[in-house]
């Protein structure tokens, strides 16, 4: 049997593609890998991320890498998918014409007919699951309708297409017969959902319909849009028990000088008001954002009012990130980019060390309580879980020593005993 190895790049709806991909070159006969280092598969396939700079840097020299293998004989084909073949298709083959097969980025057809396969239909939403299985991501649509002025997610995805209502919902219930508890529901834009396809917004509707589903103990939302946000969302989480109580919502900026060249279509004002009314309407909820530093036109007053946002605000989960310019964007037609890189370096090094100040007095407040936890994996003397406001790979854990063994994928009360600067400490009785 041939092998296939799969370089996974970028975010999680990437991940997803790649596991609808591995789930069609099984069914073609191949026996299929992902991220292994020093593969001996003969077969290299990656999908890319073009999101920034860094990422397309990442992706690229991935690529030179398994070039380098390919000519040294470890590698028999190397073929390239996702966001940055898609956007860049011409420029790849043209400066490393090493590669086998460029492709888009939902382009399966064309890599299973390169291998002299075809693609199954019945398996179109099939996946081969590279998350441990007790949770997996669940992308309910593609593409994005925003004209946020720095991305080019658009230019590389399209126009915002939602997933059909039912083939989501069979998808989930297919995942939790499959011993999913935790499904983590994304797209680049959760909050259009249905608006495209329906002609109204159907994402409460989708969500309450998804807590329905016997076996599906946690729900989580990723990438929420502060713009039209659908405020019906709000009963639903407050009242599903298995809705967790956490939104991950990217606001990018707070001052209206700012938001108003992003292109976000919000105010300072309107965004304030709807990070209390979430508060308000669902007690205890965690929020996390992203927040961007050094776009074009950044002043140093705007940063401070960022500052500001940050120390007032008290996300419980943040992260921070310096403009990158990216061809084609509003920004790369409208605007120049005029912030210095070590300025942009320093305003996110500097953001991100008042948030650690936030979150450090969070997590000592959580000293002396009770949380139930959900075990991912044993590391030395700890098991490692998360807690219901935490998500895979972007959020902090909770390392819980027991005196007996703890199993994988299950749920447990533990008390927390000490907290770290992103991270808990907590026992098992």
């Amino acid at each position: 049997m041939k092998k296939v190895n799969i370089i996974s790049l970028g975010c999680s709806k990437n991940l997803v593609d790649t596991e609808l991909l591995m789930k069609q070159l099984e069914k073609a006969g191949y026996g299929v890998e992902v991220d292994v280092e020093n593969s001996k598969a003969k077969i290299v396939v990656i999908n890319t991320c073009g999101f920034i700079g860094d990422a397309k840097e990442e992706s690229i020299n991935t690529i030179l890498e398994q070039v380098e293998r390919k000519q040294e004989g470890e590698v028999e084909k190397i073929y390239v998918m996702g966001c940055l073949s898609q956007r860049y298709d011409q420029d790849l083959k043209k400066e490393i014409p090493e590669v086998d097969a460029y492709f888009g980025k939902f382009d399966w057809k064309g890599i299973l007919a390169e291998l002299g396969k075809s693609y199954d239909e019945k398996l179109r939403n099939e996946r081969h699951l590279t998350t441990p299985k007790h949770y997996a991501y669940l992308k309910i649509s593609e593409g994005c309708n925003r004209g946020c002025s720095y991305c080019a997610i658009p230019i590389m995805t399209g126009e915002y297409k939602s997933r059909p209502f039912e083939e989501i919902v069979d998808e989930a219930e297919r995942l939790a017969k499959q011993g999913v508890k935790e499904l983590l529901v994304l797209a680049q834009d959760i909050t259009y959902y249905g608006i495209d396809k329906y002609g109204k917004n159907r994402l409460a509707e989708l969500v309450d319909r998804i807590a329905d589903i016997p076996g599906v103990e946690w729900i989580k939302l990723h990438y929420a849009y502060p713009a039209g946000f659908p405020m019906e969302l709000l009963t639903v989480m407050r009242e599903r028990k298995n809705v967790c109580k956490y939104l991950d919502i990217a606001l990018q900026h707070c001052s209206d000088h700012m938001l108003k060249m992003m292109r976000r279509g919000v105010t300072k004002q309107q965004t304030v008001d709807l990070i209390n009314k979430i508060r308000e309407e669902v007690p205890g909820i965690a929020l996390r954002t992203t927040l961007m530093v050094g776009h074009p036109g950044e002043t140093e007053e705007d940063y401070r009012e960022l500052e500001d946002f940050v120390k007032t605000m008290k996300f419980e989960r943040l992260g921070v990130f310096p403009y990158s310019h990216e061809d084609d964007t509003y920004c790369d037609k409208h605007y120049q980019d005029d912030v210095p890189e070590e300025t942009k370096n320093k305003r996110a090094e500097k953001l991100m060390a008042l948030q650690e100040g936030v979150i450090a007095a969070i997590n000592e407040s959580c000293v002396g309580k009770r949380f139930l936890v959900l075990i991912d994996r044993v590391e030395g003397d700890y098991f490692v879980g998360r807690t219901q406001y935490d998500s895979p790979e972007v959020d902090q854990e909770v390392f819980v020593t027991s005196e007996k063994a703890l199993q994988i994928g299950e749920f447990y009360e533990v008390l927390i005993t000490e907290s770290g600067q992103f991270e808990l400490y907590a026992k098992y009785e």
